[in-house]
């Protein structure tokens, strides 16, 4: 980016939305205006792109709708943004997870979570790895 756009727009970018990245599940709260009257409407998804930089910044935040795919994509600085939640952490192994698309049901929202959750959570993580591998001595 050119440096002195950058240096111009630094003013206009936010810095008090939480770190997120792909894969990662969030809430985000916008300002939904009804006539005269405003509200805030939360959609809740996993992020599957983040794009752009600076100003031009935007995420795409995908969900499940009644059996139905619904993508919708916000500009990270946008004033209507109220705030943006980070519900679940993941461990993403790609930059854009464009092949949820493809998936239906758990599959559709599954993304690999945090390593060390695994771990904690996995029947063997107690076991040593020669415990784990080593047949059982016979009794013969």
């Amino acid at each position: 980016m050119n440096p002195i756009i950058k240096e111009i727009t630094a003013a206009q970018v936010r810095k008090d939305l939480p770190p997120f990245k792909a894969g990662d599940g969030v809430r985000v709260h916008t300002k939904v205006r009804e006539g005269d009257k405003e509200r805030i409407q939360i959609f809740a998804g996993v992020v599957i792109a983040r794009k752009g930089q600076g100003v031009h910044e935007t995420f795409t935040v995908r969900r499940i709708s009644y059996g139905e795919g619904v993508e919708r994509v916000f500009p990270v600085n946008s004033p209507n943004i109220e705030k943006v939640e980070v519900d679940r952490e993941s461990e993403p192994v790609r930059a854009r997870l464009y092949f949820l698309r493809d998936r239906t049901g758990k599959a559709a929202m599954a993304v690999k979570r945090k390593r060390l959750e695994e771990i904690q959570t996995s029947p063997t993580a107690a076991a040593t790895p020669a415990e784990a591998v080593a047949p059982a001595p016979s009794a013969s």
